[in-house]
Parts: structure tokens; C-alpha cells; sequence
């Protein structure tokens, strides 16, 4: 298997981050609406909390034009209500002028003094179809034009999409040097194009080990084109328990009451549906055994029930401590993990999972912000 270069030379730790759900993407039974679950401020802010709570150091604010919340008004609505945590805030170019995007991303990170994560999202808006290297040149855009505001006194540029000349920075500027890291995902020669050239961390869906060392490998050779070393990132939802019959009895259990067409139109209603990840993810269960497994312990059936990422990693403590050790070895950095209901999995993880892991910011690894002392301890590291 292949091992691709990292920025982050310390591989014995890694970003590990957990999901708030703002897109109406919590439930007990999958596919099954809950209202103590829908996306609210309450819920998904104490989702938040309890990340925080359980030694998370990033959590993801989705977005979604269709369902659930504004992103960036709810990661400044966190602020004042965490301290340790990191907000990754999902942000879709073209959306927000870049200039006044490139100044809302400079508040909330004063907001949050330094623990403001950006990722990078290229989409279709509602109601409209647009060309994929188009939306991939206006994303290149925003991003050139968000580092010309965070690190420049003036902007100057001249695009396909953008055409700015003589504007004032004043006061634009980030709390973290440079702005937060860029977080992106994608899968075409447009995306790992841009990725390789502008951002820091290169985000996947789940996938046989092999196909993610070759995405690795793929956009790390765009990287080394532009004298760049990217650190990468895995979303994948979890389900841990004691024993991996108890974890398989729960993968069972949360997807009993789905009804195959309902599931089907949640996936469709995410302007994602047709993008190339979202295909290799249907591939995936395609491929899966009976049982919905495409390899020891990954799992396909969360995809039956929403868009985007679609498998979960299922097993004891023991075996997804393993699974999450191969691909730090592989030289994934970063993890985004999610379960149903993420409260509750957030605390089954937390107890089960995190004392044994080293768990780092990314913003303070890069140098972005002064390490900090977490008031609590976080794991060690060490198997038990």
C-alpha cells in the first residue's frame, strides 16, 4: 500500500473531529424523522458540546441550501459556549461575494481566537446546473481571492468569474496567520487540481484501503507540481461496542425501519446526489457483501439513507482502534467520524475509543496558533 507524504511529520497523533448534524441528518432509526433529533440550534449545538466534552478537537458544520441551518451563523453562535474545540466550518464558493466571504471567515476566527477550520465546498446552487469546471475555476477563484485578503494589504485580481482592482484589506485580517486551513474534497482533475494547489487537508469517503492510497497518491502528485505537501482527511461514520456482534446487532437495529424509496429520496434530495463521490459511494454498496460489508469492518448500509458519505466503520474497541491506526499508517491525518444518533455515538465513541488516541489540532501542528493546554487531558496514545 502506498505511504504519501505528509506536512505533519508525527504520525503517533491525528486531528480526530466528530459531526454536527445542521442538515436534518440525525436519527434513531435511519430514515425515520425524529423531532427530538431535527436540526436546531438546541440540538445540534449541544451535539457541539458534547464534542467538546469527549475530547474532540474539530467538529463539521455542514451545509445544505435544502434543509437544516446557515452554517457560518451557527459556528458564530458557538463561540461563547466552547473553549477547546475547533469548528469546521462548510463553506460552498460562490455563494457569499469572496470579499465580504473573506471578511465573515476573518470575524468568526476572531470570534473563536484561532479555532475557526474551513472547508471548501464546490456545488451547484439551487435551481441552477452548472458546467464541473466552472464550478471548479469559481471555487480557485474564491479561494485565490480569500489569500490575497488574509495575507495582502490590497487586492488585485483578475479571473474568468472575479474581477477585483485597488481594494483595501483593512481589517480583514484572520486571528491564525495566513487564515484557517483549508479543508476540500472531491474527486475529478478540476477538484484534486485546486486541492493540490491551494488547500491543506485532502478529505475522502469511505473506500477499500487500496482506492484511498490511490486518491492519495493522486493528489499528492498534483501537490508535488506546485513544491506542496497536503496532510489528509477521512469521513466515515461509527459504530463501536464492546464486542463486534454488539456493534453488528446496532448496524442492524438503526437501519430496521428504512424504507428503500424514502431512502432514496433523501439521497436524491442533496444537490450532491450526482457528483463522482457520491457515485463511487453507491458503487460501494453495490460491491458489499450481503450483509452490506465491502471490507472487514466497513460497512455500506448508512448509505442506503443519505448522500455523501456512506459507510461506518463497525466493530469491538479493539478492532476500530486497528482500522484507524492502518490508516494513520497509510498517512490519513485527519478523521471525521459521525453515528446515529451523534450524541449518543459521540459518548459510545468518546468512552470507548479516544483515551486511546492521540489526539492533536490541526491550526496548531501547522503553527497557525500558539499550542494550547487543554484544561483536560487528552488521550495518550497508548492501546489498554
Amino acid at each position: 500500500m502506498t505511504i504519501v507524504p505528509v506536512t505533519s511529520a508525527d504520525l503517533d497523533g491525528a486531528e480526530v473531529s466528530w459531526f454536527s448534524a445542521l442538515c436534518s441528518d440525525d436519527y434513531q432509526f435511519l430514515g425515520v424523522p425524529d423531532g427530538d433529533l431535527r436540526s436546531s440550534w438546541d440540538h445540534c449545538s449541544n451535539i457541539v458540546k458534547t464534542a467538546e466534552a469527549q475530547g474532540f478537537r474539530n467538529i463539521l458544520c455542514p451545509s445544505s441550501y435544502q434543509v437544516g441551518q446557515d452554517t457560518l451563523s451557527f459556528v458564530a453562535g458557538c463561540a461563547p459556549i466552547t473553549e477547546k474545540i475547533n469548528l469546521l466550518a462548510a463553506v460552498r464558493c460562490g455563494e457569499m461575494q469572496p470579499i465580504m466571504l473573506a471578511r465573515t471567515i476573518a470575524t468568526l476566527d476572531h470570534m473563536l481566537q484561532g479555532r475557526l477550520t474551513v472547508n471548501i465546498i464546490s456545488s451547484d446552487f439551487p435551481g441552477q446546473k452548472e458546467d464541473s469546471d466552472y464550478r471548479y475555476q469559481r471555487s480557485r477563484e474564491v479561494v485565490e481571492i480569500l489569500k490575497q485578503a488574509w495575507t495582502q494589504d490590497e487586492i488585485n485580481y483578475t479571473g474568468e468569474v472575479y474581477d477585483f482592482k485597488g481594494l483595501t484589506t483593512d481589517p480583514v485580517r484572520p486571528y491564525q496567520t495566513g487564515g484557517p486551513l483549508l479543508y476540500f474534497g472531491g474527486y475529478s482533475p478540476s477538484a484534486l487540481e485546486l486541492c493540490g494547489q491551494h488547500c491543506d487537508v485532502y478529505l475522502m469517503w469511505p473506500e477499500k484501503m487500496d482506492e484511498l492510497a490511490g486518491r492519495m497518491k493522486a493528489v499528492n502528485a498534483v501537490a508535488e507540481k506546485y513544491n506542496r505537501t497536503l496532510d489528509y482527511g477521512l469521513r466515515v461514520h461509527m459504530i463501536v461496542r464492546d464486542t463486534e456482534q454488539e456493534a453488528r446487532e446496532y448496524a442492524d437495529y438503526i437501519t430496521s425501519k428504512l424504507d428503500d424509496e424514502y431512502g432514496r429520496m433523501i439521497r436524491e434530495r442533496a444537490l450532491d446526489s450526482t457528483s463522482l463521490g457520491v457515485s463511487h459511494q453507491a458503487k460501494n454498496r453495490e460491491l458489499a457483501d450481503k450483509f452490506g460489508y465491502i471490507e472487514p469492518n466497513l460497512w455500506t448500509g448508512v448509505g442506503r439513507a443519505r448522500s455523501g458519505c456512506g459507510a461506518a466503520l463497525v466493530g469491538s474497541t479493539d478492532q476500530v482502534l486497528s482500522k484507524i491506526e492502518e490508516y494513520q499508517k497509510m498517512g490519513i491525518r485527519a478523521f471525521i467520524f459521525s453515528g446515529y444518533p451523534h450524541i449518543d455515538e459521540a459518548e459510545h465513541f468518546g468512552s470507548r475509543v479516544m483515551p486511546h488516541l492521540k489526539n492533536v489540532s490541526l491550526p496548531e501542528v501547522y503553527g497557525r496558533v500558539p499550542i494550547s493546554t487543554p484544561s483536560t487531558p487528552l488521550g495518550t496514545g497508548e492501546r489498554r
